[in-house]
C-alpha cells in the first residue's frame, strides 16, 4: 500500500481539525429554553431559561462565546434571592445594554389575575451579573388585553425609544418604556397598552430592523408539544400591523421536535443573522427536555426570511 504524501496528510489533518472545531447543536450542555441571544462588543451571549419544573426554575445562567463554538458558563447570574417578590418560574429573559449598565427583563411566578408576579427588570454592571432587582416589584403585574405578562422582548427603535413586546395565552401587547426602564409611559396616541396580536400568535415575541423594515416574530403551537414553531411578519412601523407571512422554524422528524421560542443575533462584522432557539431532542417527551441551538437565518432577494433548516 502506498503511503499518503506529507502534503495530503497535513491537508487531511487540517480538515479534521476544522470539522472538530465547527459549531455543533445543541451549543450548550444541559436543559435550557427560551434563549435570548445578543452580541456585546465582540462577544456573543445567550441568556436562557433553566428548563425545569416551575418550583425549581428559580435562577438563570448565562453563556458567552467569541466564536459561536466554545461557550463559557456563568452560573446563577440572578436568582429569587435577588428578587424578593419572585417565588418560582423565572423565565424567558430579555437583555440589553443602556449607557454603562446591563439590563435583564424576566417573567416570574406564572402569574394569574390577582396574584403577585409578571414581568420584572434587573440591572448589573457586567453582562455576567450579578443582577439585582431594579424596582423591587413587577414592572407589569396585571393581565391586560388577555395577555399573561410573560415572554417580554425589549426593542430599541430608530428614534431611541424603547418598546416592550410581551404576552402569553395567545395575546401580544406592546408598551413604551420610560427612558430609565423603571416603568411604562403613554405612547404618542396616549395609550399605555396596545394589542398587536398577529394571526396564530401564542407567545415569544421578537423584533428586529433590517433594511428599514420591522421584522416581528413569534412562536405558535404548544410549548410542550412537537408542533411548536416560529412565524413572522414584516411591517413599516414598530406598531404594525403585523400580517403573518410564513413559518420560519419548525420540527424536523430527523433532527428534533418542538422548535421555538427564539431570538436573533446579528453580527455586523460579517452581516450574518443567527436564530437562537430551543428544541426537543428526538425521543424526549418531557416538557422540560429542551436544548438551546443556533442556526444561520437567511433572506431571499425580496427580504423574506427563508425557512431555517435545523442542523446537528
Amino acid at each position: 500500500m502506498r503511503s499518503i504524501p506529507n502534503y495530503l496528510y497535513i491537508l487531511l489533518l487540517a480538515l479534521i481539525t476544522r470539522s472538530a472545531a465547527a459549531q455543533h447543536n445543541p451549543v450548550i450542555s444541559g436543559y435550557y429554553a427560551d434563549p435570548e441571544g445578543i452580541k456585546y462588543g465582540d462577544t456573543y451571549w445567550i441568556y436562557p431559561t433553566y428548563s425545569a419544573k416551575y418550583e425549581d426554575q428559580i435562577f438563570m445562567d448565562a453563556f458567552s462565546s467569541t466564536d459561536l463554538k466554545t461557550w463559557t458558563k456563568h452560573p446563577r447570574i440572578i436568582d429569587t434571592s435577588a428578587v424578593k417578590w419572585a417565588k418560582k418560574a423565572m423565565w424567558a429573559p430579555a437583555v440589553l445594554k443602556k449607557d454603562s449598565k446591563y439590563y435583564l427583563f424576566f417573567g416570574a411566578n406564572d402569574v394569574h389575575q390577582g396574584e403577585v408576579g409578571g414581568i420584572g427588570v434587573a440591572v448589573a454592571d457586567k453582562p455576567q451579573g450579578p443582577y439585582k432587582d431594579l424596582i423591587g416589584k413587577p414592572l407589569i403585574n396585571e393581565i391586560v388585553n388577555g395577555a399573561q405578562p410573560i415572554d417580554q422582548f425589549v426593542f430599541k427603535d430608530k428614534d431611541g425609544s424603547y418598546y416592550m413586546y410581551y404576552g402569553g395565552w395567545g395575546h401580544c401587547n406592546m408598551v413604551k418604556l420610560k427612558d430609565d426602564l423603571t416603568g411604562i409611559e403613554p405612547m404618542a396616541d396616549g395609550t399605555l397598552y396596545k394589542e398587536i396580536t398577529p394571526e396564530k400568535y401564542v407567545e415569544g415575541p421578537y423584533m428586529f430592523i433590517r433594511n428599514g423594515k420591522y421584522y416581528f416574530m413569534w412562536s405558535e403551537g404548544g410549548w410542550t408539544g412537537p408542533d411548536y414553531k416560529v412565524a413572522y411578519a414584516i411591517a413599516d412601523s414598530p406598531f404594525g400591523p403585523f400580517k403573518r407571512l410564513s413559518t420560519v422554524l419548525e420540527q424536523d422528524k430527523d433532527i428534533a421536535t418542538g422548535a421555538g421560542h427564539h431570538s436573533v443575533i446579528y453580527s455586523k462584522k460579517d452581516d450574518k443573522y443567527y436564530i437562537v432557539y430551543h428544541r426537543r431532542p428526538l425521543g424526549k417527551t418531557s416538557a422540560h427536555d429542551r436544548v438551546v441551538c443556533i442556526d444561520e437565518m437567511k433572506f431571499d432577494a425580496n427580504g423574506h426570511i427563508l425557512p431555517v433548516k435545523m442542523t446537528k
